[in-house]
């Protein structure tokens, strides 16, 4: 009884998590593109002050590759909580099925909601990064299930 109270609570609190996170995800594709180039300016600005000088190195698109490095790593959280909630219940194909599907229709229903914020647009290019977090996450995972059933089987 108490072993099924714990895994009801942990499943709650990583659905909970989830959803913040998809929240999350949300309110940063509903701010506008000044606020939105802002906010990698900054990320860029704290990186050139721990030594790594961003526009140095990639120039004019410094900005650019940050946004989409923010895109790729959103996804792969999601991708690893949504694997955190299901990883006891299922067989790997269908948790990493699972995890790259969830994280492909949120990425494209975060682009549609893109076309409707100011100087924001839906991109097909920003789905597939999206999805490659995602991806990545779901690999990971899948090398970490190979590594640990290889620990066992030595």
């Amino acid at each position: 009884m108490i072993n099924k109270y714990f895994t009801k609570k942990k499943y709650v609190i990583n659905l909970l998590l989830i959803v913040i996170w998809m929240i999350f995800i949300f309110l940063m594709s509903n701010q506008p593109a000044e606020t939105s180039d802002s906010q990698s300016l900054g990320i860029i600005s704290i990186l050139s002050k721990l030594g790594i000088d961003m526009s140095g190195i990639f120039g004019d698109i410094a900005n650019f590759i940050v946004r989409k490095c923010a895109h790729f790593l959103e996804y792969m959280i999601l991708g690893f909580l949504i694997i955190n909630l299901i990883k006891e219940d299922l067989k790997i194909k269908y948790i990493i099925l699972i995890v790259i599907g969830g994280v492909f229709l949120y990425a494209c229903t975060d682009e549609f909601h893109q076309l409707f914020v100011s100087g924001r647009d839906g991109n097909l290019r920003d789905i597939f990064i999206d999805t490659s977090g995602g991806t990545v996450s779901a690999l990971l995972f899948y090398l970490k299930r190979l590594l640990i059933r290889n620990r066992i089987n030595e």
